[in-house]
């Protein structure tokens, strides 16, 4: 088993949404690590945040299972550019789409843009989020509020109901979700509703889609190191990131990489409305 880092971490904050260069010690997204068998052959997979962190992950892994990809990021060109040439270095399209999804006409813009680009689309991997954290109720703005649920729940709304009509049987929607849904950092009081409302969003959607032959599915992380921890959570909260769980640290962005990749194998067709917890083993309910 790979010996991946524990904390404590160095001193480092970032303003939002961060960088993956400034991040010590620097996430494993699988550049070296991921070996694909074909399992994505000619897909055809929108990921959103797939510029950084899990999503960069996801990218490379679908890439080198055989999929080409679309990449929805806000403005983290320089992220995005490394994620394009890890998929592009794998023999796969990439296509950079940056913008706010918290708009609904991005989210649109970014369907449309897979069916002209990449001539379809088979995988929708909703895993673009918003967190911030506040000790007490009276810290949250309104817009704070509003900002949290337009791009972490709003959106995938929009970009599933673009997405199911250009959708063939057997294709799928992926969620990104997390554990808060099920155990919520009072800090991360926005976030984690949100989280809750994703989960029961793919429950609902894997039910409604079944006539359709389309799967939905949600993957819920632990503690993952990605550039939206330092740039998010406070200083100690940073160095001691992931220490809370059985496994004492972090996950890295790899370590959820074969989630993703089962769940929009055609293989796991009977696979809907399910959860994968990804968790350094604390449970989840």
């Amino acid at each position: 088993m790979l010996q991946y880092p524990r904390p404590p971490f160095p001193h480092q904050q970032q303003p939002m949404p961060g960088k993956t260069a400034a991040m010590d010690p620097t996430p494993d997204h699988g550049e070296t690590s991921y070996k694909g068998s074909g399992r994505l052959n000619g897909k055809k997979a929108v990921i959103t945040g797939g510029d950084s962190g899990i999503g960069r992950a996801i990218a490379i892994a679908y890439a080198r299972e055989g999929a080409d990809v679309l990449i929805s990021y806000l403005d983290e060109h320089e992220d995005a550019r490394e994620t394009e040439r890890l998929v592009t270095d794998a023999g796969r399209k990439a296509v950079l789409l940056p913008g706010d999804i918290q708009d609904p006409e991005q989210c649109r813009a970014i369907i449309a843009k897979a069916i002209s680009e990449l001539g379809g689309i088979d995988i929708l991997v909703n895993n673009a989020a918003h967190q911030a954290s506040f000790k007490s109720i009276d810290e949250i703005s309104d817009e704070e509020w509003e900002l949290t649920f337009k791009v972490n729940i709003h959106a995938m709304f929009y970009l599933a109901k673009a997405a199911v009509p250009h959708m063939k049987p057997g294709s799928c929607i992926i969620n990104t979700a997390s554990i808060n849904s099920d155990a919520p950092n009072p800090t991360l009081l926005a976030y984690a509703t949100t989280k809750g409302a994703i989960h029961n969003f793919t429950a609902g959607l894997a039910q409604m889609l079944a006539e359709k032959g389309i799967r939905a599915n949600a993957v819920a992380p632990g503690p993952i190191w990605t550039p939206l921890i330092p740039s998010t959570l406070p200083e100690d909260s940073v160095k001691n990131f992931g220490k809370q769980v059985p496994m004492q640290r972090p996950g890295q962005p790899v370590e959820l990489a074969t989630a993703y990749v089962m769940l929009a194998d055609p293989l796991s067709s009977y696979v809907s409305g399910a959860t994968i917890a990804i968790t350094g083993g604390k449970p989840f309910l």
